[in-house]
């Protein structure tokens, strides 16, 4: 399965925000934004490039891509399913990115960071609905079950109650138990549930040409 494997510090910097792909380390003072935040490579300190409307449009793209953990062509597809729904084509972009069982999983905090989330996804930790999902781009819907399988004791257990003390809050539109790592999605998420810092419409615009 294709991923992408380039360095994650390298990413946020290149956004000019924390993307939050390394979990602890992201809240820590060894964070690469916080160290050197500017952009990586040769000219990463010098003058800035003129920021044209096609480049701005790329980067908002690129940092909503990046924050999903996702490559070109499965964002593409994703936003070709948008287009096909009713309602606004940048909104039902991001609903469908957050209905992904890996950004929920990270969402409830059962996982430090979206890649975590899905790897424990792909090893078969977790159930939907009582039935084991090993998809990561599954797609949740409103009413279903998500539930860790992680014995007491266990090293996988561990690694979850770690990443629960991380989470900061739970979105509005899910619900989580953390003593015994069950979660459920209450609803589908509005826009305003979703806070990663993206302007969709750019997103649509740079699509539409």
């Amino acid at each position: 399965m294709a991923r992408d494997t380039s360095a994650q510090c390298k990413q946020c910097r290149r956004e000019g925000i924390k993307l939050f792909l390394k979990g602890e380390r992201c809240v820590t003072d060894k964070c690469g934004i916080d160290r050197r935040g500017y952009p990586p490579g040769d000219h990463g300190r010098g003058r800035r490039r003129k920021q044209s409307e096609y480049l701005v449009q790329l980067r908002e793209k690129q940092k909503a891509r990046r924050f999903y953990g996702l490559l070109e062509k499965q964002f593409r597809t994703y936003y070709e399913i948008a287009t096909r729904q009713t309602g606004m084509t940048g909104v039902n972009l991001l609903r469908l990115l957050e209905l992904r069982l890996d950004n929920v999983v990270y969402r409830l905090g059962f996982g430090a960071s979206r890649r975590q989330a899905r790897q424990l996804i792909r090893h078969g930790h977790f159930r939907v609905n009582g039935r084991k999902v090993d998809i990561p781009s599954y797609r949740v819907r409103a009413d279903d079950m998500i539930t860790a399988v992680a014995p007491a004791g266990g090293k996988l257990r561990e690694v979850i109650e770690e990443a629960t003390d991380l989470t900061v809050s739970v979105p509005a539109w899910l619900q989580a138990d953390h003593d015994n790592l069950i979660g459920k999605v209450l609803r589908l998420p509005e826009r305003e549930d979703i806070d990663i810092p993206v302007q969709e419409q750019l997103i649509v615009e740079l699509y539409s040409k």
